[in-house]
């Protein structure tokens, strides 16, 4: 039994769940009842069924919430969707962030908000990534700040695609800083294209997600979409375009500058990046940490703050980012008793 229900007074509830439909609780349930530990684990509660009948068992906050979860399951499978681990993690992200913060979310951020794209719905999960659309439809410069796996580059992308279906803007361009992450990547062979390719990769995998391979290769073409370097951005102005600085915190002091004075009338622009993991050589500050200290307060400029709770990938990827942040806040505490001493 879990620990929490151990320490705490213990709810139980009874639920129902119809039509009792074989295929549809497989589905919830599934293989050997694994989306049921899975729910158990994230949740620390217990869940004990039979058929349609289940019976949940912890802390009234854990009950509320799984009773919720496991409704909105039910409801997806009687549209056939499969329940495969990624969608069973999704809801998981949504429904515990909604029991931690329901209030700020139903206050601040519209719960059903989806951005469509000619490939597919994008929906924001919880309340960070809800207000990450919302500024940046509301502001022409933003800033999307946290760890991997949390949906800043996509959700920019989508939005991106959103603004050029609707006529909103006339041209797309994604742009990354080409910094090797760590590694001495040597000669890089062929034209310039290829060269630059491997650095481009993630926003190209996204545009295909949204638009196919076909139709972005022909948009790539006619310079409807530009994906480029960016040390290519100097000396333009750009007008009537939604831009992506994708890996900011690779930027330096000037680059992070020059980027965002190519701005023109007409355009969006979207910076993302983790300030935790820098490629840049040593003793070199990040142009997108400067940024952030500087354009603090003004008007058109927003910042959304993504942390653990916001990763969408494997579970473990949240651990293990939270495992980082432990790390980070003790080193940078020995660093603050060091030079006190």
């Amino acid at each position: 039994m879990p620990t929490a229900i151990l320490n705490s007074q213990l709810e139980i509830r009874q639920l129902l769940l119809e039509p009792d439909n074989a295929r549809r609780l497989a589905s919830l349930c599934g293989q050997l009842d694994a989306n049921l530990r899975h729910i158990e684990q994230r949740l620390d509660i217990e869940i004990h069924n039979r058929g349609n009948e289940f019976k949940l068992l912890g802390s009234s906050q854990s009950v509320s919430t799984a009773q919720r979860l496991l409704q909105q399951l039910y409801a997806e499978t009687a549209r056939g969707t499969e329940m495969t681990p990624d969608l069973l993690h999704l809801h998981l992200q949504e429904s515990s962030l909604e029991a931690l913060n329901q209030s700020a979310v139903e206050a601040v951020a519209p719960r059903n908000l989806l951005i469509r794209t000619p490939r597919l719905a994008v929906k924001p999960r919880g309340s960070n990534q809800q207000l990450y659309v919302r500024a940046i439809d509301e502001h022409d410069i933003n800033f999307g700040l946290g760890p991997a796996g949390t949906g800043k580059t996509f959700l920019a992308v989508a939005c991106a695609v959103r603004a050029l279906e609707e006529e909103r803007v006339g041209r797309i361009l994604l742009v990354r800083p080409a910094v090797e992450a760590g590694e001495k990547l040597g000669f890089l062979p062929g034209d310039l294209a290829s060269k630059i390719d491997p650095y481009l990769r993630p926003l190209y995998d996204a545009l295909y997600e949204m638009m196919g391979f076909e139709r972005v290769g022909k948009l790539i073409e006619r310079n409807v979409i530009e994906v480029a370097p960016l040390a290519f951005m100097r000396g333009r102005t750009l007008n009537n375009a939604f831009i992506i600085l994708d890996e900011g915190q690779n930027t330096t002091g000037e680059q992070m500058k020059m980027f965002l004075t190519r701005i023109g009338f007409g355009s969006t622009v979207v910076v993302t990046g983790d300030l935790t993991q820098t490629d840049l050589p040593r003793g070199v500050r990040s142009g997108l940490w400067q940024a952030v200290q500087i354009l603090q307060g003004i008007a058109g400029v927003s910042f959304t703050r993504f942390d653990s709770k916001d990763v969408v990938r494997h579970p473990l990827v949240q651990k293990i980012v939270e495992a980082y942040d432990r790390l980070q806040t003790d080193e940078d505490e020995g660093s603050r008793r060091s030079v006190t001493g």
